[in-house]
């Protein structure tokens, strides 16, 4: 093969390759796909379903950015410096700018939550009604979400395009409550009615289980973990109850990469209830599209 040859080979074969690995979903699809996670996210944390479903879709560009596929980032979440997990580094306001990669676009939805529940330039916002999507999108960009002047016009446009306020509708809100334990963590209260803590930078079950007085036992029969094994990662929930029998909702429709544990913890379902629910959907593996029964 002449060099001649192999070079109109690279320059056609490679970008194909690339664009081949790109996603082609359409707005419509991406509400379909991760409405439920919106909502999910509404229920513990408090935070607009419309809001989150309407920054997913402008910051991943309906899930078909690279920065979405390859680093399943749909929020456009930079690094900061408590960033501790995988990182993907693209050109945005700087020339090779650091962002936040995740294992699974469920565990992007769940960082963006917590991203707003963490930093106090955006506790102003959980002041407002659940409703009040535009106050919200107005906010965001008050507190410097996005450098984009017309940030909260944008949002504000993709909700009501896409009556996505509905969802902000669908479900009883429930306010999470707070014990304070010491100065760095608190005890929630899961919408499901478990407590609750998030873990700190490498905290083990044995150093919650000491902290709080509590036999470790316990939190491997509470999260469904078997013995001696351990959380994989900060920011995890950790129940100090039994989970329940049955969720608050009905459905849940699985993202890409999630685990039936995952969901579990999720929405505070017992891991064998939820299977027992399932019989029929889990004599397969579950793929993303998958609808779960959790109640």
């Amino acid at each position: 093969m002449s060099k001649r040859i192999i070079k109109a080979f690279i320059f056609i074969f490679i970008p194909s390759l690339f664009y081949a690995q790109q996603a082609n979903n359409s707005r419509a699809d991406y509400i379909k796909k991760y409405a439920d996670a919106a909502v999910n996210q509404m229920l513990k944390h408090q935070i607009p379903a419309s809001i989150t479903l309407a920054q997913g879709i402008l910051e991943s560009g309906n899930g078909n950015s690279h920065l979405s596929v390859k680093g399943k980032n749909h929020f456009g979440i930079k690094c900061h410096k408590d960033w501790g997990g995988k990182k993907i580094f693209l050109d945005d306001d700087k020339k090779n700018e650091c962002f936040r990669s995740y294992k699974s676009v469920s565990e992007s939805y769940e960082d963006h939550s917590l991203f707003l529940t963490k930093y106090s330039r955006y506790k102003f916002l959980f002041d407002l009604k659940i409703t009040d999507y535009k106050g919200w999108a107005k906010g965001l960009k008050k507190a410097g979400y996005a450098t984009n002047p017309k940030y909260p016009e944008l949002l504000i446009k993709i909700i009501e395009e896409n009556e996505l306020y509905s969802y902000d509708k669908e479900t009883k809100h429930k306010n999470i409550n707070e014990v304070k334990t010491n100065e760095k963590q608190t005890i929630l209260i899961h919408d499901n009615n478990i407590k609750y803590i998030i873990s700190l930078p490498d905290e083990s079950l044995l150093d919650i289980a000491k902290k709080l007085d509590m036999g470790l036992w316990q939190l491997y029969k509470y999260n469904d973990i078997s013995k001696n094994n351990e959380i994989d990662k900060e920011n995890q929930v950790v129940f100090l109850q039994p989970k329940r029998n049955k969720a608050k909702i009905k459905y849940h429709t699985v993202l890409d990469d999630e685990t039936l544990w995952g969901i579990s913890q999720l929405y505070g379902i017992k891991l064998k209830k939820l299977k027992a629910k399932n019989k029929t959907l889990l004599s397969k593996e579950i793929k993303s599209g998958d609808k779960l029964t959790l109640r």
